[in-house]
């Protein structure tokens, strides 16, 4: 993956790895001294430094989006010299309000005979723009034909033969710093930039620069631990470094998404989002490199490693967007004077048709309520559309998000399935026709409650491992054993149950698929009280429950191909958001308006936090979708939305908690006001790290699909 999703833009990306991996050669970054590295040339010739400009500047006419694409995929390579200095001061002058500085300044830094930088950190004193002062870690000032500085709310661009630059020995070995002192420099009306946001700039270039040293280091660190052998075991295959490698990719999506994301946005929601990739880019980049390093061990903390090269610019460039803490109070203020960032899908056109359509069907089922209407969405396919007719619409990803928006626009909402919602699919999947015409109707208008009787006592993560025996009868199985977690199993009229018939083969065989009348004799359903004090899960004992042949559900022997597939709609639907305990983003940014008191310094920090999060949760999502809309698959950024979502609403109940204080001691009850409210989501919330996956599941997941890291290793091998 990486930051662009479009065809165009990862051709663009593999055209720009391509040609960094024949001029960036290692040799190339560590010989890399000061001016312009031998290849500067031909990042001119490549167009790279004029993604983004203007055409009739010389640039090739795209945006911040085309320029992110590139930095990233030559920060891969380490690459030398002041590529992303002048990009980053060409994109600020590109954006101010001088023509005459766009005109004279942007057709050279696109060609490459000029090169510029921007002092970030700086403020010049002076009157009438005669100005004087110091300009101190100005990245790539010693290099730079141009300077970009900042003068109140105004920023000016001034020649470098009109101040003196001083190289500053440098953290990062390939690009050095300098101070830059201007002593009455005149800055006439032609290089006056006017007010420009500098800093969402500068969050959007840097940050996609750091996205790309973390991807070097997840790619790294994860071909190293393929191959690195240690206690007779690729390194990979110990969980501890698997479970680290796979949160370093974890980080470098949520960095990849809220720089993508940056680029996209503009006027408040630009400096909102762009503040969201200033917190999570720079910190992701030094956490992937540190995690590098401890990966390699010894060898990643030598010299001659190119380890170290990589955190070096890692803390460069977050020293040089400042502080972690100083870009989330910018999001805290934002999010709290009610700023938001719908993430909303551009359709085509040639949707406005299937649109018009759609939206004319669902209007007539809005004239309908209640069950007749859940019937009508259950008949025409809108409640699951992308499954076959009769039971969807066969829809692809654009309808049904077509689907999605009009049945929003008219307040209808779907039946809620629960536990149906993964019965269905594999109902559809694997049932007999009989079995489809006799359950799903029902079950797709909500009207028909399941369980699933799926986990045991000792069966839990290790699904496979189940013990639940099934003994064949005449005209059916008779099924015996205890489930457990069984969610509304006390008012469920059906269950799913998969049950051993054989314990030949592996742990996998042998293994066949039931659908289990709830009223059965034998059946015996005894509730399991929550920390909440509630009663949703349930323990359900099955004394030789009959179960006739027509309710097995595939082929016997076959259940686990099916239980796969419910177990893969099951950790969809439970990993799409705060799973009903109304812990979300918006619900705590309430509660902040009702507590009648500001803020302190470090609530800024716990609430820009959960912020950070749900933002790039919803960026990946809209992400996956904008992909399957493109017909491409998923890959990294599902997994890790879904890891992600689990443990979202934790940190959004815990952050209120604190929030409350000394009033958050009252019992978890939602009629107790806010303080009962989130006493009651904190504890329902630890379940969601635990059921349809658990989070160290999902790391296993993460580091053997994603990664390609080794498997563990199976018991007793």
């Amino acid at each position: 993956m990486a930051i662009g999703l479009s065809e165009e833009h990862e051709a663009l990306r593999e055209s720009v790895a391509g040609w960094a991996e024949r001029n960036v050669s290692a040799e190339v970054v560590r010989s890399f001294e000061s001016g312009r590295p031998p290849f500067w040339l031909g990042l001119a010739e490549q167009g790279l430094l004029g993604l983004h400009l203007p055409e009739e500047f010389g640039g090739s006419g795209y945006g911040l989006l085309e320029a992110a694409v590139a930095i990233e995929a030559l920060a891969e390579r380490m690459a030398p010299g002041p590529f992303v200095p002048t990009v980053l001061a060409s994109a600020v002058i590109a954006a101010s309000g001088s023509d005459k500085a766009r005109a004279e300044l942007l057709p050279g830094l696109a060609d490459g005979s000029l090169t510029a930088a921007v002092a970030l950190s700086a403020e010049l004193t002076g009157d009438s723009f005669v100005l004087s002062g110091t300009a101190e870690q100005v990245l790539g000032g010693a290099m730079a034909d141009v300077l970009v500085l900042r003068f109140g709310d105004t920023w000016v661009a001034v020649d470098a033969s009109q101040v003196r630059i001083e190289e500053i020995k440098s953290l990062d070995l390939t690009r050095a710093v300098a101070r830059v002192t201007l002593e009455a420099v005149a800055v006439p009306e032609d290089r006056i930039l006017g007010e420009v946001d500098v800093p969402s700039i500068a969050a959007i270039i840097l940050g996609a620069e750091a996205a790309g040293v973390a991807a070097w280091c997840v790619r790294a660190a994860s071909d190293y631990a393929k191959v690195r052998v240690q206690f007779g075991r690729p390194i990979g295959q110990f969980q501890g470094i698997k479970h680290k490698l796979s949160r370093m990719l974890v980080a470098l999506e949520q960095a990849r998404a809220t720089v993508w994301d940056a680029t996209r946005a503009s006027g408040d929601e630009l400096a909102y989002a762009a503040a969201i990739a200033g917190v999570m880019a720079p910190d992701a980049a030094v956490q992937c490199a540190k995690d590098a390093i401890q990966t390699f061990g010894g060898i990643g903390y030598t010299y001659e490693h190119d380890a170290h090269l990589y955190y070096r610019r890692a803390l460069t460039l977050r020293a040089l967007l400042g502080s972690s803490s100083s870009w989330a109070a910018r999001v805290a203020a934002h999010a709290l004077a009610g700023v938001q960032r719908p993430m909303e899908i551009d359709l085509p056109d040639s949707a406005a048709e299937l649109r018009s359509s759609i939206a004319a069907e669902i209007a007539e089922i809005a004239q309908l309520s209640g069950v007749e209407q859940k019937r009508a969405l259950a008949d025409r396919g809108f409640v699951m559309s992308h499954l076959p007719r009769p039971w969807g619409r066969d829809a692809g990803p654009l309808e049904q998000v077509l689907i999605q928006q009009e049945l929003k626009a008219a307040g209808v909402k779907l039946p809620n399935m629960i536990i149906g919602a993964w019965v269905v699919p594999s109902v559809v999947a694997y049932g007999t026709r009989e079995q489809q015409e006799r359950f799903l109707p029902k079950t797709l208008s909500g009207e028909t409650i399941w369980c699933q009787l799926f986990s045991e006592p000792g069966a839990g993560s290790d699904l496979a491992s189940l013990q639940m025996k099934a003994s064949r009868v005449e005209g059916g199985w008779t099924l015996s054993g205890q489930k457990i977690w069984t969610s509304v199993a006390h008012v469920a009229e059906w269950g799913i149950c998969i049950a051993r018939n054989s314990s030949a083969g592996s742990k996998h065989e042998g293994i066949t698929y039931f659908l289990v009348d709830m009223k059965s004799p034998g059946v015996t359903v005894r509730p399991l009280t929550e920390m909440t004090g509630e009663n949703l899960f349930n323990e359900v004992f099955l004394d030789d429950v009959f179960v006739p042949d027509s309710l097995v559900v595939g082929q016997v022997g076959d259940g686990w191909k099916v239980a796969r597939n419910t177990l893969s709609n099951e950790r969809v639907s439970l990993s799409s958001g705060s799973g009903g305990t109304g812990a979300s983003v918006p619900d705590l940014l309430g509660l902040v308006s009702r507590l009648g008191r500001p803020l302190t310094p470090a609530e800024e920090q716990a609430v820009a936090a959960v912020v950070c999060e749900g933002h790039s949760i919803n960026a990946l999502s809209l992400r996956v979708t904008l992909k399957q809309l493109a017909g491409a698959e998923p890959g990294a950024d599902a997994s890790v939305r879904k890891l992600l979502s689990t443990s979202h609403a934790q940190h959004v109940s815990e952050t209120a908690v604190d929030l409350l204080g000394a009033s958050a001691v009252v019992a978890a009850d939602m009629k107790l006001g806010d303080a009962g409210y989130w006493n009651r989501a904190v504890l329902a919330t630890r379940a969601m790290t635990i059921y349809g996956g658990t989070t160290e599941v999902q790391l296993n997941i993460i580091g053997e699909r994603m990664l390609g890291l080794p498997r563990d290793p199976e018991p007793g091998k």
